[in-house]
């Protein structure tokens, strides 16, 4: 069993990668005021001291304690690191992302070291610092503070002799720039609260007003706790700390492996030091820590596809790296080479997508080249369809999100029906579901009044995960697919997994000819080739067909709801 401290965002996405394993835990909120959906999860709310919370871990047979939530909760952190030594329990903190400390802002260690020339103060670090905060008024500062429009806050803000006149309260959505003005603040005081606390909008605001910025910096974590920050460090630290809980364990894509190889052969190159693990950059910001090796001249890491039925499970993922006077990747051997077009770089390229390159330059920034190769790549290539794809000589560097998920087909698809049932729970009446994290980023920015439980995920089961609305009686559902998976839903296949069917040229070329295209596609490898040879003012029509043969297939299994359709190029660009 495992007991999670949260209250906070990242409380969320905790739950979130504790319900994929379908197993008990606990939650536990100090004021039980956030509002969140626990399938299976048990809340418990109040504070808990040592003895309270080492009563509670005995009595409930706990075995890892996570520490999620704010980052200032300084008592909460010192009381689970005691508890968890004293029961000689793991612990993981799971801290957020915080941006590097700039020069332009003063730093405090607590709240006395805070200055006292300014006139108007807007203090952004919450209710309970307002006591902490009289010494100003005294020295003459006038202070606003910013709290949140709960009755508790205001109780609290009055305990304190708060001038009810100098409490403002936060709204979602606001306009930090138009309060700094109204106040009339020359100063701004918050926490070192990290990317998900607003740091950045916050401080963003006071540098174009003009406002001075004040910050307190956040206290140090106890020793004892394994630290990641985010949900995937988080997910691959309970499977290390806890290798029972989920049944199926998650691995690293190659893309992961290629950037954490690069990573060790460039800090041997510069230092002549060879780390055993090297800290990575996920695409979503956070860090985890990846085993390395090394050989002579390069780095390596061995693929680790988890419980994930993956042929490159066990590869030498190998970079070697020297300087140059510009940032280049190139591919060695076991290195596809790209020989049509259709793909995010031209013939002749190797087979590196763009997460993996973006990920290379992001963790390595400096003029050099990075060589990857795969030993026995070639021969791994010849049992994926890199060969039917235009792909030739070895394998793909890949990966979206950086982190391999296993589920066997029953898993996966109960796993969605695991995310529907959350997002009818959220009480939204409106569900997005999507093929994957590249859809889902985007339908988020057009559908950015959704909760996140509203988005839900469906791989390649698209006829399944609509059946499952129409079971949990969701009155309206928007299907996002681009055009790979589209133009196999448009020809009936509700599955659009590779190896339940492949792309139809003939019903393509039904398609456009029904839009009124003499698009020739007999060449095509792959369906998002059509974004580029279809004409431009021919593109929306074209789109619209596929769509309406979309619906034709999809509209009766949602026959109590409203289904949209809409059909998502490969910049982003939608068509409904």
């Amino acid at each position: 069993m495992i007991l999670l401290f949260g209250g906070t965002t990242e409380g969320r996405k905790a739950i979130k990668e504790l319900e994929e394993a379908g197993k008990p835990y606990f939650y536990s909120t100090k004021t039980g005021e956030q509002d969140v959906v626990l399938q299976h999860g048990q809340r418990t709310d109040g504070a808990m001291d040592t003895d309270a919370m080492v009563l509670f871990c005995k009595q409930h047979g706990i075995r890892l304690l996570i520490d999620a939530a704010h980052p200032f909760a300084s008592q909460l952190h010192q009381t689970v690191a005691t508890a968890a030594a004293l029961l000689q329990l793991p612990a993981i903190r799971f801290e957020r992302i915080f941006p590097p400390r700039s020069d332009d802002i003063t730093w405090c260690d607590d709240y006395g070291q805070i200055p006292s020339d300014m006139r108007v103060l807007l203090a952004t670090t919450g209710v309970q610092s307002i006591s902490k905060l009289k010494h100003l008024e005294e020295k003459g500062v006038t202070v606003y503070y910013r709290i949140l429009p709960r009755e508790s806050s205001l109780q609290l803000a009055r305990k304190q002799g708060a001038d009810e006149e100098r409490l403002c309260y936060y709204h979602e959505g606001e306009d930090e720039r138009e309060l700094l003005e109204s106040l009339h603040a020359d100063a701004l005081l918050l926490k070192e609260s990290g990317i998900t606390g607003g740091f950045v909008e916050k401080t963003a605001a006071a540098r174009e007003k003009g406002v001075r910025i004040i910050a307190l910096k956040r206290p140090p974590t106890p020793a004892i706790f394994h630290q990641v920050n985010g949900e995937h460090g988080l997910r691959r630290m309970v499977e290390k700390l806890l290798p029972d809980y989920y049944d199926l364990h998650s691995g690293l894509t190659t893309g992961t492996c290629a950037t954490a190889a690069a990573k060790a052969a460039y800090i041997a190159m510069k230092t002549h030091e060879r780390p055993g693990q090297v800290d990575v950059t996920l695409p979503n910001g956070e860090t985890i820590d990846v085993d390395v090796h090394y050989g002579d001249g390069y780095a390596y890491v061995v693929k680790d596809s988890g419980d994930d039925p993956d042929v490159t499970n066990g590869l030498q993922i190998r970079a070697e790296v020297s300087e140059s006077d510009q940032f280049e990747i190139c591919g060695g051997e076991g290195i596809g080479t790209i020989t049509v077009a259709g793909f995010d770089y031209p013939p002749g390229s190797p087979a590196i997508n763009k997460v993996p390159r973006q990920m290379l330059r992001q963790n390595i920034n400096d003029t050099v080249r990075i060589t990857i190769s795969v030993p026995g790549g070639a021969a791994v290539a010849a049992r994926t369809f890199n060969p039917r794809l235009g792909i030739e000589g070895g394998i793909s560097i890949v990966g979206v999100s950086g982190i391999i998920k296993p589920f066997s087909e029953e898993a996966f698809v109960d796993s969605i029906r695991k995310c529907m049932q959350v997002a009818k729970a959220s009480g939204s009446r409106h569900v997005v579901i999507n093929s994957g994290a590249k859809s889902e980023n985007i339908l988020r920015s057009l559908f950015a009044d959704l909760p996140p439980q509203a988005f839900v995920q469906y791989g390649n089961y698209i006829g399944d995960t609509i059946k499952m609305a129409a079971e949990l009686a969701i009155e309206h559902v928007t299907l996002g697919v681009m055009l790979g998976k589209a133009v196999k839903l448009a020809a009936g296949q509700l599955d659009t997994h590779s190896r339940k069917g492949v792309m139809d040229k003939a019903f393509i070329s039904e398609l456009l000819r029904e839009a009124d295209c003499d698009t020739d596609c007999s060449q095509l490898t792959l369906a998002r080739e059509l974004w580029d040879m279809i004409p431009i003012k021919k593109k929306a029509v074209f789109a619209q067909v596929v769509i309406t043969h979309c619906q034709a297939h999809c509209k009766s299994l949602l026959p109590n709801g409203e289904l949209t359709i809409l059909l998502i190029d490969e910049k982003g660009n939608i068509y409904r």
